[in-house]
């Protein structure tokens, strides 16, 4: 039974992945592969000149992700709180400027990779305060805090399990 309810989980996940748009999905594959360290991301992702500098930026901004996975509060206590919660709102402040995240769904979609389970309860707080900065266009400001479903932003708990989709770059064949 624990087989399938994973299996299920699984199939959750990559229907989730499946609704995000194009550009979304792009850009969670490029993230994952530069925060997990799973592929060169300027072979891979480099298409353009621009696009091989938004990279090099990303891998930059990324460097705080080791820090900020072992640095994850407890959530019963306000230790820690400071210094997590500006890390990460420097890290997704990054991710939603490039303009390919568009809703909450997909941001937490991607972080719950990048820095585990653990984050979860951290992620309606990092991505509200990444999204009201004056950094994001005030238009998209709006489009994203929109995002943020009351659901997700007044959970009472959070799934402790890890995420098993982690979703890859695949390599287009000619016809």
């Amino acid at each position: 039974m624990a087989v399938i309810n994973a299996a299920s989980l699984t199939i959750a996940e990559m229907r989730e992945f499946a609704g995000f748009t194009a550009a979304e999905q792009r850009y969670i594959r490029r993230s994952l592969d530069i925060g997990l360290g799973r592929n060169d991301a300027f072979r891979v992702w480099g298409r353009s000149s621009g696009e091989t500098a938004a990279i090099r930026s990303q891998y930059v901004a990324y460097q705080e992700l080791k820090t900020l996975r072992g640095a994850i509060p407890h959530q019963s206590g306000f230790d820690g709180i400071e210094s997590f919660i500006g890390k990460i709102t420097r890290v997704a402040a990054f991710d939603l400027a490039q303009e390919r995240l568009d809703c909450f769904s997909a941001f937490r979609f991607l972080y719950e990779r990048l820095l585990g389970a653990e984050a979860r309860p951290w992620l309606p707080s990092a991505f509200c305060a990444a999204a009201a900065l004056p950094h994001i266009r005030p238009d998209r400001r709006k489009m994203l805090l929109q995002s943020l479903s009351e659901a997700a932003a007044t959970a009472p708990g959070w799934s402790d399990r890890a995420p098993s989709f982690y979703p890859e770059y695949i390599e287009e064949v000619p016809a």
